[in-house]
């Protein structure tokens, strides 16, 4: 249990640290070009969801958020009590995202984003632990289900 709480701590440090120097050397709307206009550093206030979903709406997003958090920690407990790392580790990235910017709701009444790519949604380091978190979860998920098939079309061509 200790590594994904480590994962998870290292994760917000990460998050938290960009967050506090973007604030601190950057005025909201300012950005520094990184690749040109293709990836910047731009700081945005963001008061909603992915994408700026439920803007404007902190307990919304904060329950959201709450919720979520809550769901990957009983995988978490049960992936880590099974001896599936993977899934396990995986949620700890989404964990940690989540809770780190539910963090700057409740503090700050807003979620620091500075990554912009192209055309793409302004991001933080938090969003991409959840995004790879959930990605590789499915990824995970969907060779599990096709191990499973196999499995059982093999078990139905013995009988």
């Amino acid at each position: 249990m200790m590594l994904y709480l480590l994962i998870a701590a290292v994760w917000i440090a990460a998050d938290q640290i960009t967050k506090y120097l973007v604030r601190l050397n950057l005025q909201p709307g300012e950005s520094i070009p990184v690749l040109g206009e293709w990836l910047r550093i731009l700081y945005v206030r963001n008061t909603g969801t992915a994408f700026s979903m439920f803007e404007g709406n902190k307990w919304i997003t904060v329950a959201l958020t709450s919720v979520l958090i809550a769901v990957c920690i009983v995988f978490v407990i049960k992936e880590a009590a099974s001896g599936s790392r993977f899934i396990a580790v995986c949620m700890s990235f989404v964990i940690a995202g989540g809770l780190s910017n539910l963090a700057d709701r409740l503090i700050l009444g807003y979620v620091t984003d500075m990554i912009s790519c192209g055309s793409f949604a302004v991001f933080n380091v938090a969003d991409i632990g959840v995004t790879c978190g959930c990605f590789f979860t499915v990824i995970w998920l969907l060779m599990e289900m096709k191990r499973e098939s196999t499995q059982e079309q093999k078990e139905s061509q013995k009988q």
